[in-house]
């Protein structure tokens, strides 16, 4: 006795066949096989020593190929050949030339369709064969052919159709993953703009109150929390770097010397002066810099190669200046450089961002590009 409590699961499990392309396929084979098994009176009565069963036994057998169309198109392929030449068998080559083009593409469909055509033709040139199909050649053909070419051009059209929607599939998940991104990195501008101001008031607070303490024994304790706030602040930094740059890192100040070496194995000299009191600066500054250099010599590498680069970091006060110059060429590349246009764009996204601003266009006789951050000293 059937439990009621399986039947739910037996018709869920009903459903998800249904919705599969196993299920899709095994209904392609007996629609196919429906159509054949119309053929059988006519099958039974022609010369091929077949009776009405054997020849919905045959048919049935070929018609089961059709389950796999998806991994092996050209099995039903060569049958429906097969069939067409032993029992004069049109129906189940549509099928074939439609599968082939669905799961194979225009190439594969096409030189099926040829095949599928030279084939035909030679068989009209077997005596008796094309008795039922056409007196002539051109009646033979008139049919033959636009099957082929109508079931394969069917079969290419859906194909394509699939590609169309893994495309906008692929596009839709690329642009969520991009938004997520994007918020991602929005919230963790806000950590470091928000908690890392707080954290800084915190250190400040607490030297104040340590140096108003004087002498007294709880001084140490004022002393070790302004310490806490600035190591807390410091891994803030370093985490929302690591995090923007997809969890490797991006180097800062200590990677400038390596970027140099790079740049001058194009073809350019590159002069790098870096004070050492940008060495202070919070990770997340310095990747700043690192990002901003990295781009004006690759700009440079691509709009004046060969040219001598000077890159100056220094330290005025509460102000980080990135300083990056390039000569301006005399004549412009002779292969016009690849460019997405966008890295002017993405400099002075992420200098602004951090509350800096980029300058950058021709100066007299050179290029140049210059940058000021805060340096983050200080409350705020």
């Amino acid at each position: 006795m059937l439990h009621l409590p399986a039947v739910p699961a037996l018709r869920r499990r009903v459903d998800r066949w249904a919705g599969s392309p196993r299920a899709l396929d095994v209904v392609t084979a007996l629609s196919a096989f429906a159509l054949m098994v119309l053929d059988v009176p006519g099958l039974a009565r022609a010369d091929n020593s077949l009776t009405g069963v054997t020849a919905t036994l045959v048919l049935a057998a070929g018609a089961s190929t059709l389950a796999l169309r998806r991994r092996l198109p050209w099995v039903p392929y060569l049958v429906a050949l097969a069939l067409m030449g032993w029992l004069h068998e049109l129906t189940m080559i549509q099928f074939a030339l439609y599968s082939l083009g669905r799961f194979r593409g225009r190439r594969m469909a096409a030189l099926a369709t040829a095949l599928y055509a030279a084939v035909a033709y030679a068989l009209f040139h077997t005596p008796g064969w094309p008795a039922r199909h056409g007196d002539t050649l051109s009646d033979f053909l008139s049919l033959v052919v636009p099957i082929g070419v109508l079931a394969s051009g069917v079969g290419i059209a859906a194909y394509r159709q699939d590609l169309v929607r893994a495309l906008e599939s692929q596009r839709a998940e690329a642009a969520a993953r991009q938004a997520v991104q994007e918020e991602r990195i929005s919230v963790g501008r806000d950590v470091h703009d928000l908690v890392g101001r707080e954290l800084t008031v915190l250190a400040v607070r607490a030297e104040v109150l340590a140096a108003r303490a004087g002498g007294e024994p709880y001084r140490k304790d004022f002393d070790e929390l302004a310490d806490t706030a600035r190591r807390a602040h410091h891994m803030l930094n370093e985490t929302i770097v690591r995090r923007a740059d997809g969890g490797a890192g991006t180097p800062g100040l200590e990677g400038l010397a390596a970027l140099a070496r790079e740049s001058e194995r194009m073809g350019g000299t590159v002069g790098l002066t870096v004070a050492e009191e940008a060495k202070a600066l919070s990770p997340l500054r310095q990747a700043a810099v690192h990002r901003v250099v990295q781009e004006c010599l690759t700009n440079a590498a691509k709009h004046a190669p060969g040219m001598p680069v000077t890159v100056s970091i220094a330290v005025a006060g509460r102000d980080l200046r990135i300083e990056v110059v390039n000569p301006l060429p005399a004549a412009p590349p002779d292969r016009i450089p690849v460019s997405a246009g966008t890295g002017l764009f993405s400099m002075e996204e992420r200098v602004t961002t951090m509350g800096g601003t980029l300058t950058a266009g021709p100066d007299g006789g050179a290029y140049r590009v210059t940058a000021l951050l805060p340096t983050g000293v200080g409350p705020g």
